[in-house]
């Protein structure tokens, strides 16, 4: 029994005698208080920035109260992830303080300008900060109380956020309900699954906390001992396990909404699985959400999460019982593909009650006899299931729940057994589990579990979410029986689909034994799968026209009546486009005295806040009597265009929120750049208040030239001036015609940086520009147009899509004879350095076969694969690379082999490549 935790649990909840001792919280500096308004119709927010001393370490915070409101309100602590700090939730924060909370976010020890070591979320610091800044949200006048000393409070946060969540709950009874998201409940299961290192993941957290010594000097030692070995020891499960949510499940009495991601190699869903059991067998209300996205990438549905998050916290901390927190259980399913904008079609499916990961389980007899494989020497080449840290909406595992399988295992280094058709469709979800006999060579084997979706004819198999199950067989030597339970997923087989179990020796996110053995294994029972037979999926819903077309064909009917008698009457404003900078809907202008040449045709697209979005097109194409039109210096011939729900027309007042350069603009050279500006905006004869001249200023980047008459210039200062007045009131559209004519490279470079300093703001700014190597680094968006017509529209890394060039994300630099023996392997024709890693070029000719031969290499590496998320390129192998072995997978394991400290793998390919691909070729 560890004696250490009564004093503990006294130090967390007797803070107020530290309070009178002094000991306990001082505020050592505020920054001041900031406004912050959340929308127009919610009251302004007011944020006061303080750094506090907690037991000699300075925590960085921020305080977020409702503006305009007196009296007391609920209190939520809002808690960062791995690696972040306080600003990644501030805009939640905003959100809910405006939602009537008070909120105090902090950047965890180590992290962002927090002092300290970093301790995994360590009782006696991160823990114990905690309580510390409840003891402080106690002493404030806007924050309601239970009863002295303890103020009515939530907790909320995702990953390492979301496990502090659970043991503020745990350690301090103040803590009245938490949301916690795609965390853990026992970080050693996480990062020790049945005894077996998750050496990927577990250097990806060493390597974003800022290295080793960053850390607490027993946690740096457990990380180095456990790495070398390449096996957790009983010490370093201790340790953990010590530092987690488990290790207080009997005091987690409170409300709990559980988020946990489907798309999670880190903190899979059977972490949440544990934490709901543990809480809810102590009576308190539980509720468990199944995402779309995760650790490893997909849709983290952040908007429909903080609703209920909102919710979960309007029933449990403001008393509002009448509050709709959402079904007991409830998954995001996907359900095919958008045509309109090749995003993951979602759905949500419910049940009533929580059903765990073994509901209605169902028996699937697999087919195949006993098997041998080999352990290789070194564990190389590894397979390849999930690649850690790859995150973000290209992640593997939201490609493998659209169908699309990019798993690798190497021949010789597996078992397989398999099912018969299945004559229906058949949902797993939960943890399927299976029973096999494990023999080894050697004293101890590990495998690697995995179930496939094979289609029809035997294509590309689909592995569920990119998860494995790792375990760990000690006493293989003489053979043993082993129930292996899989990874939990949310997957449908469609009829006439089968089941493969795949039972692997290696897997490049894990450590595998090193020396050389041969396992056989045999199957011992039937597949078990749950299916959850209570969970129901929602009905689509019925299209949008069926509830809209009556109404509009009656609007329609009015519009043409009252058109007909007033023909200058303007088009009513649009609410539902209040907040879109600009949606374009069938915009037509033909050319003068011509009934059927068009200079733009049914054009239509929509941009959005925060969006830098490139106008491309050859001469010709139409974008800049488009970019007229949208200012109105000109009349459509048809169509209409809205800026934030506003009809466009000569004169319209809602231009005042546009912002143009687009013939260039004209200075009076013996003025000042100011002294121009200061002249331009009084001739709009507008307050000079309204300018906002100086934030106008500081974005352009013009500096002491401001002072400078204008004839002194050079070409890329009058770019940045004339985009300074077109940025004059700071308007919320920002509309550029080709706005780096003229400037030299490190001029362009420049411009670049203005661009997104001035959408980084939540603007808008819309570019039309010739150069596409420039578009591409600083567009986010892209609307194509050519002979007047839209091409294609869509995020730039949608339009350029995949090619023959590889972008490798590095976590650190590289040296030039590494990249020479990159360039060097086979069916690589070139590596070269660039600002996103290194562009790994392909040989056209024989490149998935040379690298599949080089893959097969058994040559010993360490993985290093740990670091910051950059980019890295995925090729679809070509039509004769036999499933499963893409060359990207293979290019991967080489990488690894060499050494090479990858930290992600995307497609690339230049947009002059795409662009001429739409366009064909007019350009």
């Amino acid at each position: 029994m560890d004696l250490r935790l009564p004093r503990l649990r006294g130090l967390l909840r007797g803070p107020r005698r530290l309070l009178a001792a002094g000991a306990a919280v001082v505020v050592l500096a505020g920054a001041g208080t900031w406004t912050a308004v959340a929308s127009d119709e919610k009251a302004p927010v007011h944020r006061t920035d303080r750094i506090m001393a907690l037991d000699g370490v300075r925590i960085d915070t921020s305080y977020f109260t409702p503006g305009g409101a007196g009296g007391r309100h609920p209190a939520v602590l809002l808690a960062h992830g791995f690696g972040g700090s306080k600003q990644d939730v501030r805009q939640q924060a905003e959100d809910l303080a405006s939602d009537g909370y008070v909120v105090l976010t902090w950047s965890a020890r180590g992290f962002g300008k927090s002092t300290g070591k970093i301790g995994l979320n360590d009782p006696k610091g991160e823990v114990a900060d905690v309580s510390k800044l409840i003891d402080w949200l106690a002493e404030q006048p806007q924050v309601q109380l239970d009863k002295p000393g303890d103020p009515r409070v939530g907790v909320a946060g995702a990953s390492y956020g979301g496990a502090i969540s659970l043991l503020a709950a745990g350690y301090d009874h103040r803590v009245d309900a938490i949301a916690p998201a795609i965390t853990y409940w026992n970080l050693a299961d996480a990062l020790f699954p049945n005894d077996v290192f998750k050496k990927l993941w577990a250097g990806i957290f060493i390597n974003s906390g800022g290295g080793c010594g960053r850390f607490q000097p027993e946690l740096c030692r457990m990380y180095e001992r456990v790495a070398e070995s390449g096996t957790p020891d009983a010490q370093a499960r201790e340790l953990l396990a010590a530092r987690s949510p488990s290790a207080v499940a009997g005091r987690i009495k409170v409300p709990t909404l559980l988020v946990q991601g489907q798309t999670d190699s880190l903190f899979p869903l059977g972490q949440a699985d544990a934490a709901a059991k543990a809480i809810r067998a102590h009576g308190a209300p539980v509720n468990v959400d199944w995402i779309a996205g995760g650790h490893d990438g997909g849709d983290m549905e952040t908007s429909r999460v903080q609703t209920r998050v909102r919710a979960w916290f309007d029933q449990y901390l403001k008393d509002e019982k009448g509050t709709d927190t959402g079904p007991a259980f409830r998954i995001t399913r996907t359900g095919g593909v958008d045509s309109t904008d090749g995003a993951a079609v979602l759905r949500g499916a419910t049940d009533d009650t929580y059903p765990g990961l073994e509901s209605g389980q169902r028996s699937v007899r697999l087919r195949g006899s006993q098997q041998s494989f080999a352990n290789p020497a070194g564990a190389s080449p590894p397979a390849v299931s999930a690649l850690p840290g790859l995150g973000g909406s290209g992640g593997l595992a939201q490609l493998s729940s659209l169908g699309v399988g990019v798993s690798l295992d190497f021949p010789g280094q597996y078992a397989q057994f398999e099912s018969a058709p299945v004559s229906s469709g058949l949902r797993i979800t939960g943890s399927p589990t299976v029973t096999v006999h494990v023999k080894s060579t050697s004293d101890d084997a590990v495998l690697f579990g995995k179930v496939y979706d094979v289609g029809p004819g035997g294509g590309a198999p689909v592995l569920p979410s990119q998860l494995v199950a790792p375990v760990r067989v000690e006493g293989a030597k003489s053979g043993k029986d082993v129930t292996i339970t899989l990874p939990a997923v949310d997957h449908e087989v469609e009829q006439g689909h089968r089941l493969r179990l795949v039972l692997a020796s290696t897997d490049l996110g894990y450590a595998s034994p090193a020396a050389p053995a041969t396992y056989t294994v045999s199957l011992k029972g039937d597949l078990k799968v749950p299916t959850a037979p209570g969970v129901r999926t929602a009905a689509a819903p019925l299209p949008s026209w069926v509830w809209w077309l009556p109404l509009a064909g009656a609007v329609l009917a009015l519009a043409l009546l009252l058109t007909g008698r007033r023909r200058t009457i303007a088009p009513a404003p649009a609410p539902e486009l209040a907040e879109v900078p600009l949606q374009i809907t069938d915009l037509s202008k033909r050319y003068a005295k011509s009934a059927d040449r068009y200079a733009v045709r049914d054009l239509s697209f929509r941009v959005e806040k925060g969006q830098v979005l490139g106008l491309l097109g050859p001469n010709g194409a139409g974008k800049t009597t488009t970019l007229r039109m949208l200012m109105g210096l000109i009349r459509p011939d048809g169509g209409e265009i809205r800026v934030f729900g506003q009809a466009i027309r000569p004169g319209a007042p809602v231009l005042s929120r546009v912002g143009a350069f687009v013939e260039g603009a004209g200075f009076l050279p013996h003025l000042s750049g100011r002294e121009n500006l200061e002249l331009y905006w009084q001739a709009t004869g507008r307050p000079p208040e309204d300018a906002h001249l100086d934030e106008a200023l500081e974005i352009a980047g013009l500096g002491d030239a401001l002072a400078r008459a204008v004839r002194t210039y050079s070409q890329g200062m009058r770019q940045r001036l004339a985009i300074a007045q077109a940025m004059l009131g700071l308007p919320d559209l920002l509309i550029l015609d080709e706005p780096t004519n003229g400037l030299d490279p490190p001029q362009i470079r420049e411009m670049r940086e203005v661009l997104i300093r001035y959408a980084a703001a939540g603007r808008t700014v819309i570019v039309s520009s010739h150069l596409l190597a420039e578009v591409e680094q600083s567009c986010t968006h892209l609307v194509v147009m050519d002979r007047g017509r839209l091409i294609q529209a869509g995020p730039v890394a949608d339009i350029i899509g995949s090619g023959d060039t590889l972008l490798v994300g590095l976590a650190s630099d590289i040296s030039d004879p590494l990249i020479e023996k990159v360039a060097a392997l086979p069916g690589v024709d070139s590596a070269v350095r660039t600002d996103g890693g290194l562009l790994v070029r392909l040989a056209p000719d024989g490149a998935a076969a040379a690298l599949r031969g080089a893959g097969n290499c058994a040559t010993s590496h360490n993985g290093a694969a740990d670091g910051q998320q950059q980019t890295v390129a995925l090729t679809e192998p070509p039509p004769a690379a036999r499933p499963g072995t893409g060359t990207a997978a293979n290019l991967l394991v080489e990488l690894v082999r060499l050494e090479v400290p990858v930290a992600s793998l995307g497609p690339h390919r230049r947009l002059e490549d795409a662009f001429l691909t739409l366009i064909g070729g007019s350009a």
